[in-house]
């Protein structure tokens, strides 16, 4: 099957600037509250839950503040405060930071209040995060430490209630260096595992956490005014015993000290939290704004991201692909499956064409329906049971019942229908319908709804795209017509050509597991067809 008409060039102008959630959740969310943005296991709680809540009772109330920095160059501020109540523990992370991106600098920022119990446990939280034009609040609370009950609202859209099920007593992401450092003294070379529920990927989820190493640090304790300069200076220091701590998957990498406070937090694209004192880290980034000129921005946080491919490839339609991956451990990407085949090290990818014809929408047997479940279901953000997801499916389906038909008409009606703009807001299917523009994600998130609206099981899959000689983070659908075929509706490619390379499939949860091929994985190109 041929390019459909319009072609990818419009979409190709974009991508390189086509911002992935996980690229939002890593410059956003993943790095305010101390740049916290990690999972641990349950088994931390097993025989140690009473433990945990005796340490707690010697948590002292105060705040804790950071320069947000990349590559060096001062871009924000945040902060930690946790004041202990009577009957629990409130922490409030706030972040703000002028980010890079795709040409411009963009003002973001992110506020969160967490009630815990006097043992840690989650009980209530109130995450806001706000970037460019689209501000987005999560509220919600535990019940019986079994369920998540929270709603998610977005500006001209009413709020989205969800339950997600948790095993047992929960932390969040942000505390989980506080409870291993409160537990007992950090050793080196142990994994702790604790289970949390994080609110800003609405996900109760398992991961570890490993001490790596034992340092000293010498921290700025307070700061003095500097007439000469018109700056603030450091005025006191302290030298504070750190524990590198890790985690797995692309999660937090940073030194946290025995109160389990963060002295320095490192994330992808050149992100950095630094501890310091208020005026060291608040007053100077805004005296420094405030005297900005125009010598340019930080790095861009796209390019930053960018992955060279040492050869000049096809610009568009590429029939077949085969790389190298090195850098990183491989184990756990959806990078075996369907068009791609992995053998060792070696990624091939070929663009199969799609079969003439398709199963019926008419006649979907109920082993069908069963089978695909997930993949026809509403989701938070992706709201396939919309009136207005439905009625304007079914404008653009007509009378073709064809899936493979319906499934092209589709490509084509997101490619023409939204203005390639970059955006930096995470996606809701109903909002992009009504704005009509939006970059692969947004047009990633509208097309998986429609389909699944129309009844062709859909999914999200992320990953890498060629663009102009480098490969840059990506996001596509790819729909079921007898097999897994992936489409690009922001490039217009009906199937997508082999310049794609899925790691991940799935949301914003599975998504982050790409955080670790950044700065990490490398790409040699061993053929590509033309």
């Amino acid at each position: 099957m041929g390019r459909i008409a319009g072609g990818p060039e419009v979409g190709m102008r974009h991508a390189g600037r086509g911002r992935l959630r996980v690229i939002v959740a890593l410059v956003l969310l993943a790095t305010w509250g101390g740049g916290l943005a990690f999972l641990v296991r349950r088994e931390f709680f097993q025989g140690r839950a009473e433990r945990l809540a005796e340490a707690a009772m010697r948590l002292s109330p105060g705040a804790t503040f950071y320069a947000v920095e990349q590559n060096g160059t001062r871009i924000g501020f945040a902060s930690t405060t946790i004041d202990t109540l009577e009957h629990g523990i409130e922490v409030t992370d706030y972040f703000v930071a002028d980010l890079p991106l795709a040409g411009r600098v963009h003002r973001a920022s992110a506020r969160s209040v967490v009630m815990l119990s006097r043992a840690l446990a989650l009980r209530t939280f109130d995450v806001q995060a706000e970037a460019a034009e689209t501000p987005m609040r999560v509220a919600g609370r535990i019940e019986g430490d079994s369920v998540v009950i929270f709603a998610m609202d977005v500006p001209g859209q009413p709020a989205d209630t969800q339950r997600i099920a948790v095993r047992g007593p929960v932390l969040v992401p942000t505390l989980a260096p506080l409870a291993v450092a409160l537990g007992e003294t950090p050793k080196r070379g142990k994994t702790y595992r604790m289970p949390t529920f994080d609110p800003q990927q609405m996900q109760s989820r398992d991961v570890a956490l490993t001490v790596a190493a034992e340092s000293l640090f010498v921290v700025d304790d307070s700061a003095r005014f500097d007439a000469a300069t018109k700056a603030w200076k450091s005025a006191l220091t302290d030298t504070v015993r750190a524990w590198h701590v890790v985690g797995e998957s692309g999660g937090f990498d940073g030194w946290v000290d025995a109160q389990g406070r963060v002295i320095l937090a490192t994330q992808a694209a050149g992100i950095t939290l630094r501890r310091m004192a208020y005026e060291l880290a608040f007053e100077n980034w805004r005296i420094a704004r405030a005297a900005a000129t125009d010598s340019g921005p930080a790095r861009d946080i796209f390019e930053s991201t960018a992955i060279s491919a040492g050869v000049a490839l096809s610009a568009s339609s590429l029939p077949r692909l085969r790389v190298r991956l090195s850098g990183v451990q491989l184990a756990g990407y959806d990078l075996d499956g369907g068009r791609q085949s992995l053998r060792g090290d070696t990624l091939r990818i070929e663009r199969r064409p799609v079969p003439a014809t398709s199963f019926s929408l008419t006649t979907r047997a109920p082993a069908f329906i069963s089978r695909f479940k997930s993949e026809l279901a509403t989701e938070p953000m992706l709201q396939s049971n919309d009136i207005a997801i439905v009625q304007k499916s079914i404008a653009i389906t007509g009378l073709e019942r064809d899936a493979r038909r319906v499934a092209e008409k589709l490509t084509r009606w997101v490619h023409d229908s939204l203005a390639k703009e970059v955006t930096f807001s995470v996606p809701n299917a109903v909002q992009v319908l009504r704005t009509r523009r939006g970059d692969c994600n947004e047009h990633t998130q509208l097309y998986v709804a429609l389909a699944r609206a129309v009844g062709i099981p859909a999914r999200i899959a992320t990953g890498l795209a060629y663009v102009r000689g480098k490969f840059y983070y990506h996001a596509w659908p790819e729909v079921w017509l007898d097999d897994w075929v992936p489409v690009d509706p922001t490039f217009g490619q009906f199937p997508a050509d082999a310049a794609h390379l899925r790691f991940v499939v799935g949301g914003l949860g599975r998504q982050t597991e790409l955080l670790r091929l950044i700065g990490n994985l490398q790409i040699t190109v061993l053929d590509g067809a033309r």
